[in-house]
């Protein structure tokens, strides 16, 4: 069985990407309501097995899009209101969660790459929905963006 990133590694890499200050605490695990809101990223082996399942509740997805994006807080927060990101904003997490592929390729798995992303209110495939919510090879952070706010973000692997 594969070891969960730590997560200063998480810190690490939004601190990296997005250029400001970055703190992470560990927070619950989610919850099905959770996820109606949520960005999620499927990432795959190269056999195209669902390998890990990544979350990012609305304000962490659009204070990480608005921060990669130079965007200003506000258009993040109006996103929050809204409860959906804009185009620009889902882009930019996109490739927040592509990038994010880097710090699974460092831990003992296969080679991952991200395969898929839902944005708040698309429906996620059951398996990789029921593998975000169980419990096991799991990390629950709350991630704090210097500048823009806080959101949480979950990662299970499968196993």
């Amino acid at each position: 069985m594969s070891s969960i990133p730590v997560p200063k590694n998480i810190r690490d890499l939004f601190e990296d990407l997005l250029g400001r200050p970055v703190t992470v605490g560990v927070t619950d695990p989610c919850v099905a309501d959770d996820l109606r809101l949520a960005v999620v990223a499927l990432y795959v082996d190269n056999a195209k097995q669902l390998t890990a399942v990544a979350g990012l509740d609305l304000p962490l997805a659009a204070f990480a899009g608005a921060a990669i994006g130079l965007i200003p807080k506000g258009g993040a927060e109006a996103a929050v209101e809204d409860g959906e990101l804009s185009p620009m904003l889902a882009d930019n997490v996109r490739e927040v969660l592509n990038i994010f592929a880097s710090t699974l390729n460092n831990l003992d798995l296969p080679h991952l790459k991200l395969h898929q992303t839902f944005m708040p209110g698309e429906v996620p495939p059951q398996d990789a929905t029921a593998r975000l919510l169980a419990l096991g090879a799991r990390l629950d952070l709350s991630v704090e963006i210097g500048g823009y706010g806080t959101g949480r973000f979950w990662l299970s692997l499968a196993g």
